[in-house]
């Protein structure tokens, strides 16, 4: 550890790492049960997260009634707790113990998709279980994840500590290390499920409704060759764990239109998202507009200046 994370400024994180360092002790049952106390918790603090929470399950659930709707906003703060003991299982778990929770479906995909020797390539979604999944994933295969660097310097480097430990970790704009692995017929796997307005961006819809999305997977895959496979956890019901699969190889992709190919990823990604609703990460500002064009779904949660209202 560095000697500047010794500091005052990085004592609150460090007690958080901490407390996550117990909750990684404590029996699977224990932590489930944990996580119902935390998750009621979160639900009633006044946290602007659970609001954006709350707004996207409207605009992406609206066959629920407000009952429905308030049950499932609930069960994802619980579901978000449970998240946190599984980045603490992420980071210090022995593999015996995550494999022990774990199902692995369709490893036979990436094995046939490796077999022809131009790299593959995981794509999932933002879920409450995306830590553990990941490392549930680099238990059965070596693996190079991309991942964005928090700004908190002690938990980045803490996670990125971890993440060395049970695969490569590649920073989300570093396009050329993802190609060179592809290249190595290795498996890079990532999430291209979150709000993106820079270059390579489309407007594509998801739950129907136009969000920014990056193209990168179309990029990737004609750059290099790699096939495209879907990778989505399930946190079980109880202890019994966790089920991740590996889809087949997406026949056709990338197609001549990169933004025809996020949607269909999109349409993917919405099929599993119905099956586990509550884990899907939805504290995410999924629809943020590019322009007056689009609206400002999160009012006074959306936390960036530079998006415009929409015109009367």
């Amino acid at each position: 550890m560095q000697f500047s994370f010794l500091q005052p400024k990085h004592w609150p994180t460090l007690a958080g790492i901490g407390a996550l360092r117990c909750l990684e002790l404590l029996p699977y049952a224990a932590q489930r049960h944990l996580a119902t106390g935390l998750g009621f918790l979160i639900r009633r603090l006044p946290l602007a997260y659970v609001r954006v929470a709350k707004c996207n399950i409207e605009i992406c659930m609206p066959h629920l009634d407000s009952g429905e709707r308030e049950h499932l906003l609930a069960e994802h703060c619980r579901s978000l707790a449970m998240g946190l003991c599984e980045t603490a299982m992420t980071w210090w778990s022995s593999n015996q113990r995550v494999r022990r929770l774990a199902q692995v479906e369709g490893l036979d995909h990436l094995t046939a998709a490796l077999a022809e020797g131009h790299g593959a390539i995981l794509i999932g979604g933002h879920f409450t279980t995306i830590e553990l999944a990941t490392r549930i994933l680099g238990t059965v295969v070596p693996l190079n994840f991309v991942f964005r660097p928090m700004k908190n310097q002690l938990l980045s480097r803490t996670m990125h500590d971890s993440f060395c430990r049970h695969g490569k970790p590649i920073a989300h704009n570093d396009i050329r290390a993802m190609i060179r692995a592809l290249r190595n017929n290795e498996v890079v796997w990532y999430a291209p499920d979150q709000s993106y307005r820079k270059k390579g961006a489309a407007m594509v819809k998801f739950f129907g409704i136009p969000a920014a999305t990056t193209t990168a997977t179309s990029r990737l895959a004609r750059l290099t060759g790699a096939t495209v496979l879907t990778y989505f956890p399930e946190r079980l019901p109880g202890t019994a764990g966790y089920r991740v699969v590996i889809g087949p190889g997406l026949q056709g992709f990338p197609g001549a239109d990169p933004g025809e190919d996020a949607e269909r990823f999109n349409r993917l990604l919405e099929e599993h998202i119905r099956k586990v609703p509550e884990q899907y990460f939805w504290m995410h500002r999924r629809f943020k507009g590019l322009d007056a064009d689009y609206p400002n779904y999160y009012g006074r949660d959306s936390r960036d200046r530079a998006q415009r209202q929409p015109s009367a």
